[in-house]
Parts: structure tokens; sequence; C-alpha cells
């Protein structure tokens, strides 16, 4: 009688892990698809980006021309976008970053669940915010606010020559659309920062305050090594959003010749925008130099891709919670 009853058991027990590994398979093939899904569609962007921008990169060869129609060489013409793009983003990650991660902090270590909850959904639905919507506030509103502050700029920093020259009357300047990228982008540290910070062992927070530590100090003892990697992940994650914003700096910003100077209207483009104003209308060879600025924004932001995922490898130390 005990055989007999065990025998069922043992047989469902078997038909279960076999059903078990065939899902595993399944699982594991759609995985593997979809990674492989996801190169291929990158690659088929570089290719498309590339075959499309050859006459604007070597117009004497693909096109049977000797230069482009915007300058007399590409790089002359790409450059100030490309400065323009990366000077705007990196403005908004040193004004956002440490804002971002003092705010994930008091929301996972200092307040009160009361305040942290509220003020962690606030957070959340900042980053669903449209940019569309935060370039329409950035020019009606920010960018006259921000007109006293340049004037007090150029007249104490003036000889700096990221504020010299005539500061702008209508604040419609790189550091405006700077500080627009930086307040789009704030949602989005915050929120990676605040779940990494949660995820400190809770092991390693009492042992530090077992010893004698203060809170800071047990903060800076477990908190920040152990949330070292996801911080520039999430700062880097910051960055490549405020590289390819569009709509928010082509609302404040106000193209024209590029100039070092961060106070004057007119004077810097970014690639986004300089795509989004000019696209529509563009074709022959200037889509054809359009495409090939698109080119060289994919570039940066595979580059800085690259270089945090070197980052967080390098950085990564072992912890209670891996």
């Amino acid at each position: 009688m005990t055989d007999t009853a065990t025998e069922p058991s043992k047989e469902t027990s078997l038909k279960g892990s076999r059903g078990g590994a065939a899902g595993d398979s399944v699982f594991s093939g759609l995985a593997l698809a979809a990674g492989a899904l996801i190169l291929l569609v990158l690659a088929f962007v570089a290719i498309f980006l590339v075959y499309e921008s050859l006459p604007a990169l070597w117009p004497e060869v693909f096109s049977n021309r000797d230069s482009i129609e915007s300058a007399d060489t590409f790089w002359q013409y790409v450059w100030p976008l490309m400065a323009g793009t990366l000077i705007a983003s990196v403005i908004a990650i040193i004004l956002a970053t440490p804002v971002a991660v003092g705010i994930a902090l008091y929301i996972s270590h200092y307040a009160p669940r009361s305040i942290a909850t509220p003020v962690g959904y606030v957070i959340d639905l900042l980053a669903a915010i449209p940019s569309v919507v935060f370039g329409a506030w950035g020019m009606t509103v920010l960018a006259g606010a921000m007109v006293p502050i340049y004037g007090w700029l150029n007249e104490y920093l003036g000889w700096i020559p990221l504020f010299s020259g005539s500061p702008s009357t209508t604040g419609r300047t790189l550091l405006t659309a700077a500080v627009v990228l930086a307040v789009m982008i704030l949602p989005i540290i915050t929120s990676l920062c605040r779940e990494i910070f949660l995820q400190t062992p809770k092991l390693h927070e009492e042992a530090a305050l077992a010893l004698g530590a203060t809170r800071w100090e047990m903060v800076k003892m477990t908190v920040f090594p152990f949330a070292r990697a996801g911080i520039v992940s999430s700062v880097m994650l910051g960055l490549g959003r405020a590289l390819g914003e569009t709509m928010a700096v082509t609302l404040v910003l106000s193209p024209g010749i590029f100039s070092w100077s961060l106070l004057q209207s007119g004077r810097n483009a970014t690639i986004p925008s300089e795509i989004a104003l000019n696209f529509p209308e563009a074709f022959g060879m200037r889509q054809s130099e359009l495409i090939a600025a698109g080119l060289m924004l994919f570039i940066i932001t595979l580059a800085v891709n690259m270089v945090a995922r070197w980052i967080v490898s390098r950085h990564k130390e072992f912890s209670g919670a891996n």
C-alpha cells in the first residue's frame, strides 16, 4: 500500500520538474531573443545614420561637392552644436546631482514615513511630466526670473568667459536651458538613488550605529559605499536624458552663433534643438547634415554609457546584499 501510494506523488513531482524545465527553456529563449533584438535595432540605427551621413561627412566623394551648405566643412558646422549640447548637459548634471542625492537620502533615511511617502509620490509624478511642459515653463516663467541673476553674474563674475558679454534681457540662454534640464532629470536621479539607498543592508547600518556612529557617519560608512555604483549609474542615466532632450531646449533656447558665454541670447544651440528646428524643411545635403549631427549625438551618448559602465564595474564592491 505504501509503495503504491508514493508512486503517483513521485510521478507528479517529476512532471512538475519537467514542466519547470520547459518553462525555464522558454523564458531563457525569450530573454535571449529580446537581448538580440535590442542589439539588432541598435545596429540598424547606426547603419542608417552612417549611410545617410556620408554625403555630409565626405561631400567631395559622395555628393560631387566640395563642402556642405551650412559651413565650409562639416566639423566647422557641428562642433558648436556638440559644444552647446555638452555644456548644457554638464551644467544640468552639476546642478541636479547634489540636490537629487540629498532628497533621496532624506526620503530614505531621515524623513518619517508620513512625509517620505507623499514626497516619494511627488518625485515619481515629476518624472512623468512631458518635456514640452517643462519647456513652456522655462520659456514663460523661468527665463524672465533669471534675468536679474544674469545681471548679477555679469557684474561680479564678468571676468570669467562663461559670464562675459552683454547679459540677455529675455533670459532665453544656454544657462536657462541647462536649469530646465536639471529640473527634468532631478526626478530620475532622485528615484533611482532612493531605491538604491533603501537596499543598503540593515545589518551594516545597525552595526555602525551600535559602534557609536552618528546617523551622518553611518550614512558615510555604509550607505554611500554600498550605493556608489548605483549613484554613478543614475547620474549617467540622467546625463543621457539631458543629452537627448529636444523640445524643452528648443522652446527655451534662442539659437545662433556659438559663444562661450552662458548669459547671451542667440549665441548657442544644441544638436537636438538644431535637428528639431530644421529637419521638417530639410532635403538633400541639408538633410544629410542634420542626420550627421544626429550621428555625432549618437556617438556621444554611446561613449557616455560606455564610460558609465566602466566606472560602475570598476567601483562595484562586495556588500552584504550581493
